[in-house]
């Protein structure tokens, strides 16, 4: 593999199409944070803001000041998502909206889930390691811990599942909890020895919990004591850009340790996921599949979206560089090649989101409560530091 050019293209890509487009159209200088629901050109189709990107854009600028180009730009908007977040995303009762309007008013709250706060400790950690403020560390892991209280504590949260009738778990929690956890550590070193434990516990959990050895897959949703339901769909639902995502944190962590034992296993779920996602016909990552290969009840199975092909293409580049063997160069070019021949649009800038399974554009948006600055620009900083 020829690094030299492509760390340069990935660096071009970054600060020239990608975060460029969400600093101009989508960071909101009036009433702060960002806007992500986004047309082809970057009009605002819907002023809500998804209190998850709040989160996730102040990591991506942060981060990219940090290991990429300390563009003063970069802390100005990572700030801006942080105080907004502060002022206008925290209940009263201390858990987190999902998404409110332009000025901050509450839209929703998801009772359910812990991801608007997981993304905030996670911004709240990147942006004290791009500017060395200790404090909002500290902030990060104090907000961890109410997030770990919040889970471990009975009626906190309400369950998707009904768990008297379906006592079940799902993948995206210790996987989330775990990325968190690994940006915290290194924000926080003084914490390391319980961060390390936590990352430890979600690596089992993944491993013992999800992974079907008989299937060669990784499931979705599993019975807590690690067994299987595929009596109904969500049971034996697949979807390969998210098993793909949670491999690459584990790879990142036992590229990190030296522990090869890790990596061996975790490489073996990527060849796995990869035969269950890569669409052989028309290339790119498919969203969801059914783990006995029975018809995927989602309509948008086989469409292929922007953030799965990132996925592949970290997992693949850290493949590679853990081993240099050629069929991890050959699945990287193949992801790599998918996304860029795909996905760009040169004109009205960015990444489109949605295609079709033959690669056609299903919506020319560039964003929503779902899409926005984090996964592209995630991927170009990931290749552009192993590269």
């Amino acid at each position: 593999m020829n690094t030299a050019p492509l760390k340069e293209t990935f660096k071009h890509e970054l600060v020239n199409a990608i975060l460029p487009f969400w600093a101009t159209h989508g960071w909101d200088q009036e009433s702060g944070g960002m806007i992500t629901s986004l047309d082809r050109r970057g009009g605002v189709l819907d002023s809500d803001k998804s209190v998850w990107f709040q989160g996730r854009s102040a990591w991506t600028y942060a981060t990219a000041y940090r290991t990429v180009e300390q563009d003063p730009h970069y802390l100005e908007i990572a700030r801006s998502c942080l105080a907004f977040i502060d002022d206008h995303c925290i209940d009263v009762d201390g858990r987190y909206f999902f998404r409110v309007t332009r000025t901050g008013e509450p839209a929703i709250k998801r009772s359910r889930y812990i991801f608007s706060e997981a993304f905030a400790a996670l911004a709240l950690a990147a942006y004290s390691r791009a500017t060395g403020e200790r404090g909002y560390a500290q902030r990060a892991h104090e907000l961890f811990a109410r997030i770990i209280l919040t889970l471990d504590t009975p009626g906190m949260l309400s369950p998707k599942v009904n768990q008297e009738t379906r006592p079940s778990v799902g993948l995206a929690v210790p996987m989330i909890l775990m990325a968190v956890a690994q940006e915290i550590r290194d924000a926080l070193p003084s914490q390391s020895e319980y961060y390390n434990a936590f990352i430890d516990h979600s690596i089992t959990t993944i491993l013992t919990t999800f992974v079907d050895r008989e299937h060669k897959a990784i499931v979705e949703q599993a019975n807590a004591d690690g067994t299987f339901d595929y009596t109904h769909f969500e049971g034996r639902l697949i979807n390969p850009g998210h098993s793909i995502e949670a491999i690459w944190f584990m790879l990142k962590e036992a590229r990190l340790r030296s522990d090869t034992k890790l990596a061996t296993e975790t490489l073996t779920l990527l060849d796995w996921m990869w035969e269950w996602g890569w669409d052989t016909e028309h290339g790119g990552i498919t969203y969801f599949r059914d783990v006995l290969d029975k018809p995927a009840y989602e309509y948008w199975h086989d469409m292929k979206f922007w953030w799965p092909q990132t996925e592949a293409v970290i997992a693949a580049l850290y493949a590679w560089d853990m081993t240099k063997e050629p069929r991890y160069e050959r699945m990287f070019d193949d992801a790599y090649t998918y996304a860029m021949s795909h996905f760009p649009d040169r004109e009205g800038g960015e990444w489109y989101g949605y295609l079709h399974k033959d690669g056609r554009v299903s919506t020319t948006l560039k964003g929503n409560m779902y899409k926005g600055p984090f996964h592209i620009p995630r991927m170009f900083m990931e290749g552009y530091g192993l590269l």
